[in-house]
């Protein structure tokens, strides 16, 4: 007579993390978008398109002392220690407790250096002459493509903006490879849009300022756009995929075991 055999135990499988793939896609056209206008730049020498002296010339036009001196005020916040100390305060807000904020901390400063790094380097290499200096308002060094201003505030609005959708619940956290909804209040997730509107302002408003002083060409600050587009969207794909938040980490382990209870 046979014995009864045992029903084998359950296969364990890896947790799935899904690719994101419509980030990569925007990515994807940002990046190819960035390196047209680069190439079609260098292939110039630098030489302006028309848009670039209409917004000159207009700029030059419309020049009342109050609106500089505003001008000025808006585009300092754009260069200095301000957009990273503002990096560090968003990684400060995106953490759950203390070891993950000063983790996310040290990400987002070390994010917006390797997002400068890269900069430089096309800036460098396209090495774009500035406007005429005879137009400028404000002090301006190096090369113009693409605007330092313009990706610094840009870079800085899309690490506070993530860092407030996720502190909001707007954003739903990624444990064991599935998205969870954010338990925000209504109200709550309301304000966080409203504060990501003005953060957007900012950035807009620098780069604008950069224009409107007469430090950069139009295209210069479509440039720096287009740039911080396509590095925050490799930070958006890529990112959560690595979990580099300990707290997801600790999350997959935690519903892993209990499944195999």
């Amino acid at each position: 007579m046979s014995r009864p055999t045992s029903p084998a135990p359950p296969v364990r499988r890896a947790a799935h993390r899904p690719v994101r793939p419509a980030p990569l896609v925007v990515t994807v056209l940002l990046a190819a978008a960035f390196a047209l206008l680069a190439v079609v730049v260098t292939g110039r020498n630098g030489a302006p398109f028309p848009l670039d002296r209409d917004a000159l010339d207009w700029s030059v036009g419309h020049r009342p002392a109050e609106a500089v001196a505003v001008a000025r005020g808006i585009t300092a916040t754009g260069t200095g220690i301000l957009p990273y100390v503002c990096a560090v305060v968003a990684g400060l807000l995106m953490g759950r407790d203390m070891r993950q904020r000063l983790m996310a901390a040290a990400g987002a400063l070390l994010f917006l250096l390797a997002g400068q790094a890269v900069r430089y380097g096309v800036l460098y290499a396209v090495h774009r002459p500035r406007p005429p200096a005879a137009d400028w308002a404000t002090h301006a060094s190096r090369y113009a493509f693409p605007s330092g201003h313009a990706t610094t505030s840009a870079l800085v609005a899309g690490l506070l903006i993530w860092a407030v959708l996720r502190r909001s619940g707007a954003v739903p956290r990624r444990e064991g490879g599935r998205g969870r909804e954010g338990g925000g209040a209504p109200g709550r997730r309301l304000l966080a849009y409203a504060l990501c509107a003005l953060i957007v302002c900012w950035a807009v408003a620098v780069g604008l300022t950069r224009i409107y002083l007469g430090v950069h060409w139009a295209t210069d600050v479509l440039g720096g756009w287009l740039y911080a587009g396509t590095w925050i969207g490799l930070g958006v794909a890529l990112i959560p995929l690595g979990r580099l938040l300990p707290g997801d980490r600790r999350d997959d382990r935690g519903e892993d075991r209990g499944k195999d209870k």
